[in-house]
């Protein structure tokens, strides 16, 4: 019964792309070879392939939604303050854990794609403050409670 859904999966994913994915392997592989790509995973050899774009932080704040939270909430304002002292390497991180890519699109976040769409960075309230945050990267989300706490000198972000 699972047969024919299979198959359509196998051939769109595997078997229609294959000379054309076999190809670039072949050239990438004469390039760079393939011990040394096998130490990284997915999302650090797209780091070092693409390499990092300047995030600004401000076109970023300027196209997020919130759920369950408000821009002029104090908590808000801290994350943001935080995410400006972050170097731009922690900063694209955070982009690819909600996102699924560490690179903004050309024209900046208000061009920002989902699996549907257009969709903005969201940060969304949920869970307690002892869960780990979770992304929805076909979403552009990240869900968690915030809990920031202050201390003299340094911002701690608790997530």
């Amino acid at each position: 019964m699972l047969r024919y859904p299979s198959a359509v999966v196998e051939y769109r994913i595997a078997r229609r792309v294959r000379e054309q994915f076999e190809a670039f392997m072949s050239g990438f592989s004469e390039l760079i070879p393939q011990e040394l790509v096998n130490v990284f995973d997915e999302r650090e050899l797209e780091l070092l392939i693409g390499g990092m774009s300047e995030i600004d932080v401000d076109d970023w704040t300027k196209f997020t939604d919130y759920r369950g939270y408000e821009v002029s909430d104090e908590v808000i304002q801290w994350f943001w303050k935080c995410i400006r002292s972050w170097p731009p390497e922690r900063k694209s991180r955070l982009l690819q854990f909600a996102t699924g890519t560490s690179r903004i699109p050309v024209n900046g976040f208000k061009d920002l794609q989902g699996s549907d769409g257009p969709r903005r960075f969201t940060i969304e309230k949920s869970g307690d403050p002892s869960q780990l945050p979770k992304s929805h990267t076909c979403f552009n989300r990240v869900s968690y409670y915030l809990c920031l706490r202050f201390n003299p000198g340094k911002l701690n972000l608790c997530l």
